[in-house]
């Protein structure tokens, strides 16, 4: 017999249920587990016909036990405006992600914060800072997650591109389990980004060994094997059968094909074509293939219908579900867009369409192409085709103007008015970008691109004066690249020559003031050279613009602190420690500044937090002591006064 408390329990636990109808949808969802294999090549997968046998776990696991997707393709060949693609299932025409900084708007519909809504507990963690809202980069895509695991920083002198700006997937996914033993009755959608196969390719053993000369290869080969731990720890935990799961390379890479070393410029297979995989509960379409093509722009909305819902009608992409066991699926035509090439070097923008085997490309020099019968597109048909490539011109018009229809409206230059003010008081004029489009083509000048991206890695590796000269010669003869004024002034910084790299940041800065890197770092410049107030205008236009970040916020924090604005920079780190509560540095500062105004009990707590951060910070053993001193602790202030003079050393004054 039921007692009236059973019954009472159970009529409650309906009442949530009815009061609050996302518990309800959410309770029988399946979890959905998103992976992302950055810059990996469609022709590396085993199961869309590589001999290198790379990638064992996604062949036998997701490959035999889901549906393959053998000609998807990505809109963008740069890491966040794919992810945005991705994450909102809309083109970047309607998203406004276009190149490294941008902001997502808030009124672009987000897998993750529809999830978040219905339920589900949302998890991300990427192994890149390109993906990490608080320093600059994807600003926006933590929007309706819980947890949006990135924590990188940028990199000091001498120190490794893993301990700063990227992670290895065995660290990333570390941090991926110990959030999925804490996952218990709630769905849960996982985001787990991997960066490795990203250049400069270096692989870990056993598979730098494995493949001594072809690092990029053994850097796949890699990633294979973490989402084969991943998925092991599905099954050991019994998450595997009901969970959604999808694998999807952002982008891929071009390795010296039609000249490009890496990627962010051309939109040939070799960096649009990517793998593509979904494996869905209860065993559904179980070893399908569709031969019929597929977007990236497409994977949000098919989660959603795999889960019954209907997408929201802003999201541009449409679920491939549809295409899947139909002997006569419809061939949609896949678009991609490439700004990089107008964004950072001033040439033209790049744009694609494929319907069927056709590539049409629109550039200051048209390519059209047969991919049945070259599928390398090596051969541009398009001076004997040009009927066909006009009626694809034609076609490629009417697309982005479709989708580029009730797309937020973008800001001026990237900047609110406020900031484009602030500017113009600095002086700077307005940007080059205002006038008509250039005609310069990519394929024309893709060496001066390579050269960019060989300076950057050389900054990177503390080479800066190897890639000085090559840079100032590329400025002589052609100032209005961005990138390159940009790498120039971050060569200059990182060899201490803080007044030498002004100029060429503030150039990068005229050309593109939405270039959020370049303000920092001219930013930090001024700083460094004693210009605290121009300093403190370019991080206020940072923080107005990209309020998460955190490094950019402290920075101007700690100007005003030494400019006289005391309760603006508490302020400041107030909002720092709301988002990052360990900032050693924040928590130092306003401790410091609440001590010197004399309000030494609300100063205790942060002295107390930046010493239990870095327990060998001197100055922070020092503060301490005097903050206990003052709270007649003379116990406290002689154990942490005895700290700081140890940990200053017997030959420091």
């Amino acid at each position: 017999m039921r007692t009236p408390f059973s019954f009472m329990h159970r009529a409650c636990i309906l009442c949530l249920f009815l009061l609050f109808p996302a518990l309800a949808a959410a309770a029988n969802q399946p979890n959905i587990i998103l992976i992302t294999l950055d810059t990996v090549r469609a022709d590396r997968m085993g199961f869309l016909g590589s001999k290198h046998g790379l990638t064992p776990q996604l062949d036998a696991a997701l490959a035999s036990q889901g549906v393959v997707f053998e000609h998807a393709y990505s809109q963008a060949p740069i890491t966040p405006v794919s992810h945005a693609t991705i994450l909102t299932g809309t083109f970047p025409q309607y998203h406004g992600i276009r190149n490294f900084g941008d902001r997502l708007p808030p009124s672009v519909p987000f897998l993750p914060e529809i999830l978040h809504a219905q339920g589900y507990h949302t998890g991300a963690f990427v192994g890149s800072i390109i993906l990490d809202p608080k320093n600059g980069f994807a600003s926006g895509f933590e929007r309706g997650f819980d947890v949006y695991n990135a924590g990188f920083h940028r990199q000091k002198t001498g120190e490794r591109r893993e301990a700063s700006m990227q992670r290895r997937g065995e660290v990333t996914l570390g941090y991926v389990l110990e959030w999925l033993d804490q996952q218990h009755g709630s769905p849960f959608f996982l985001w787990f980004h991997l960066w490795d196969a990203h250049d400069p390719y270096s692989p870990p053993e056993p598979f730098r060994s494995r493949f001594p000369n072809a690092p990029y290869n053994g850097c796949i080969a890699y990633a294979d094997d973490i989402v084969g731990k991943l998925l092991d720890y599905l099954r050991s935990q019994g998450l595997y059968d009901n969970a959604l799961i999808a694998v999807a390379a952002d982008h891929g890479e071009s390795l010296g094909d039609h000249g490009e070393l890496t990627h962010s410029i051309f939109l040939y297979d070799a960096t649009i074509h990517v793998p593509l995989l979904l494996k869905l509960p209860g065993n559904r379409f179980v070893g399908q293939r569709v031969n019929a093509a597929a977007s990236l722009v497409d994977l949000a909305p098919t989660l959603l219908e795999a889960l019954g819902q209907m997408p929201p009608p802003a999201m541009q992409g449409r679920s491939l579900l549809p295409l899947i066991g139909n002997p006569h699926p419809e061939n949609r035509p896949s678009l991609a867009t490439g700004d990089h090439s107008e964004r950072s070097f001033g040439w033209s923008a790049l744009v694609s369409l494929r319907v069927g085997h056709q590539l049409y490309v629109h550039a200051p020099s048209p390519e059209l192409y047969d991919l049945a019968s070259d599928p390398g597109a090596k051969t541009n048909l398009y001076l004997g085709n040009r009927v066909t490539a006009a009626r694809l011109a034609v076609q490629l018009d009417n697309f982005v103007k479709h989708i580029s229809a009730g797309a937020p409206q973008p800001l001026q230059d990237g900047l609110d008015e406020k900031s484009r003010e602030k500017l113009s008081a600095l002086g700077y004029v307005a940007s080059a970008r205002t006038g008509p489009a250039t005609r310069i083509d990519p394929k024309e000048r893709i060496d001066i691109a390579n050269d960019m991206h060989d300076a950057s890695l050389a900054i990177e590796e503390g080479k800066e004066a190897t890639v000085i000269p090559l840079l100032l010669h590329v400025v002589a003869k052609d100032p209005q690249i961005q990138a390159a004024q940009y790498y120039l002034g971050i060569a200059y910084s990182r060899k201490g020559n803080f007044a030498k790299a002004i100029p060429p940041l503030r150039k990068a800065v005229e050309l593109r003031p939405d270039a959020m890197m370049a303000q920092y770092e001219l930013a930090i410049c001024l700083y460094e050279t004693g210009d605290l107030n121009t300093a403190a205008a370019h991080f206020e236009i940072l923080v107005e613009n990209r309020p998460d970040w955190i490094d950019a916020r402290y920075s101007l924090a700690s100007i005003y602190a030494r400019t006289g604005r005391p309760q603006e920079a508490a302020k400041n780190l107030l909002v720092v420690l709301q988002g990052e509560p360990d900032h050693y540095r924040a928590n130092l500062l306003l401790g410091r500044m609440l001590f010197l105004n004399g309000t030494f009990a609300e100063a205790l707590p942060y002295l107390e937090k930046a010493v239990a951060v870095q327990t060998d910070s001197g100055e922070a053993h020092s503060f301490l002591a005097d903050e206990y001193e003052k709270l007649a602790r003379a116990a406290d202030a002689t154990r942490e006064r005895a700290e700081a003079e140890r940990l200053k050393g017997p030959n420091r004054p």
